[in-house]
This record gives structure tokens, C-alpha cells and sequence, in this order.
């Protein structure tokens, strides 16, 4: 194996804040000192690594002289203090009203993964692959996030299965409750694509094409021509997140767990957009 030199394009700052997280989680499960391979300081920059190019976990393990299970273990440990930095779904909107947002983008995206051989059954009682997603035609988890207007995702959901609609993850969450409880009580509605029709009055959706095949009215086509130029900053957010992480581009562990892991690169995209509360 050949060692070479190379360049992580992150602020030594994040690099320093996860060490402090992970520093408050060994105390927390009372590790004792230097009983770790790594130091907190080198575990952050594993983790990061990882987030960043997607690196093979064995080969990452090998450059910081640890074995392929401790470096799994180190960047699982590193995703769980990560995820739980996760906001509050109603704290995030009251915080999106306070500063002053006229809306939120409620968005979702099936993030890929690996095939899992997992079934259930489908509505119309077929057999079916649990992580499927017809639609993309390819098997992955399926993430629901809330975005602001300038494209910053602030919030992002539990992992779904691929095979579900977006409608259908959004109320099991019960992100459509809290949209609508936000549109009633913090004047913050929220902008969706057609998929979330009929998700209650707080969350504005296109109209849709008559089924009998008359034109819309004018003042349907202007409303949708109006939600499509403030709607599209919600794929903005997402691209944030896959650009900026290349780890969620395509994922092999467990698709359940992808909502963790897009949870964790939320609160690093958080930290180098300043938008940590103060209290963190």
C-alpha cells in the first residue's frame, strides 16, 4: 500500500467543533483517556474525510493506522453525534419566520443506495421491493426537507422507503401537520410541487392540467408560473448537500440509515453557513 500526500477543503474550524462533539460523547459514555486508537481531533478528520470525498472506508482506516472495523465503527460514532445535532421540525420553522422568510420549499429526494433485499407489500397487495422507487427506477431512501427561500435546507426528515410518495412520507412524519400549523400560526406557508396535493391549506401546490384537456384559466397558469420561479431554490437545497458531501451521492450502508447521515451533513452545511444557533 502506498501512502501520498493530499488536501481536505474544509475550515480547520468544523474540523474542531466535531472534535468538541465527540469529545462531549466519550464523556458522556465515560471513555477513559487514551484508551482510543485516535484522538478526537484525527476521528473528526476521518469522519470528515469521508463526508467530503467518499473514501474507502479500509483505505481511510489505513492512512490513519487503525483497522477497517474501528475506522466503520469511528465514522458510525462520528454520524450518530452528528445526526442528533438534528433541529427541532417546529423550532426550525419558527426560526425560518423569525428571520423574516415570507415561505418555505418542502421538497423531497430519493438518495441513492445499494440494492437491499428487503419486501413488503404494495396497496394493491402486489409483493414489492421496500426500497424501490418507481418513479427513479432505482432503489434508495426517500429524505423530505424543509428549505429556505435562498436555497439553505434547515431541516431534513427520517429515512422513508424509496418505494413511498412523497405525500404519503410527508404525513407519516407529520411534516404536513406542521407546515399547516406554521402557515396558521407563524404566517409561514410553504411551496410544494404537485406531488403534495391535497396536503392541507398551508401548503401552496401548482394547479393541475384538467382532466378533460380544456386549457387552464389564466389566473391558474399565472399561479403556477409564479410558485415554479420561487419553487425551484428547493432543488438548490439539495444540491447543497450532495455537492458539498459527496459521501451522499450514493450510499452502501443500510438505506434506513441514510437519514442520519443526510442529518449529519445538514449540521456541517449549518456550520459553514453560520447558521448554528449560538447555543451550539
Amino acid at each position: 500500500m502506498i501512502g501520498y500526500l493530499a488536501m481536505l477543503d474544509v475550515p480547520r474550524e468544523l474540523v474542531r467543533h466535531l472534535a468538541r462533539l465527540l469529545t462531549d460523547h466519550r464523556r458522556l459514555l465515560g471513555t477513559r483517556r487514551r484508551t482510543r486508537a485516535l484522538t478526537c481531533y484525527h476521528q473528526a478528520l476521518m469522519i470528515l474525510i469521508w463526508f467530503r470525498k467518499a473514501e474507502d472506508t479500509a483505505l481511510l482506516g489505513a492512512s490513519f493506522g487503525v483497522s477497517r472495523a474501528t475506522a466503520y465503527r469511528y465514522i458510525a460514532e462520528g454520524i450518530t453525534v452528528l445526526a442528533a445535532q438534528r433541529p427541532d421540525l417546529h423550532a426550525a420553522l419558527r426560526r425560518a419566520a423569525d428571520d423574516g422568510w415570507a415561505f418555505v420549499i418542502l421538497d423531497g429526494k430519493l438518495f441513492d443506495s445499494d440494492r437491499l433485499a428487503a419486501t413488503t407489500t404494495s396497496v394493491k397487495g402486489k409483493t414489492i421491493d421496500t426500497w424501490y422507487s418507481g418513479k427513479h427506477r432505482d432503489f434508495g431512501a426517500n429524505i423530505q426537507a424543509i428549505i429556505n427561500p435562498d436555497g439553505l435546507p434547515i431541516w431534513t426528515a427520517e429515512a422513508m422507503p424509496g418505494h413511498l410518495h412523497d405525500l404519503s412520507c410527508a404525513r407519516e412524519l407529520g411534516i404536513t401537520a406542521s407546515l399547516n400549523w406554521a402557515a396558521a400560526e407563524l404566517d409561514l406557508p410553504a411551496l410544494a410541487d404537485a406531488g403534495y396535493e391535497g396536503a392541507g391549506h398551508g401548503i401552496k401546490t401548482p394547479a393541475r392540467q384538467p382532466a378533460d384537456g380544456k386549457p387552464l384559466a389564466i389566473a391558474n397558469r399565472t399561479v403556477n408560473r409564479l410558485l415554479r420561479g420561487l419553487r425551484w431554490q428547493g432543488e438548490r437545497g439539495f444540491a447543497m448537500l450532495t455537492g458539498r458531501w459527496k459521501t451522499l451521492r450514493h450510499s452502501t450502508i443500510s438505506p434506513s440509515r441514510i437519514g442520519d447521515v443526510v442529518a449529519a451533513a445538514l449540521h456541517l452545511t449549518h456550520f459553514e453557513y453560520r447558521y448554528l444557533s449560538e447555543s451550539r
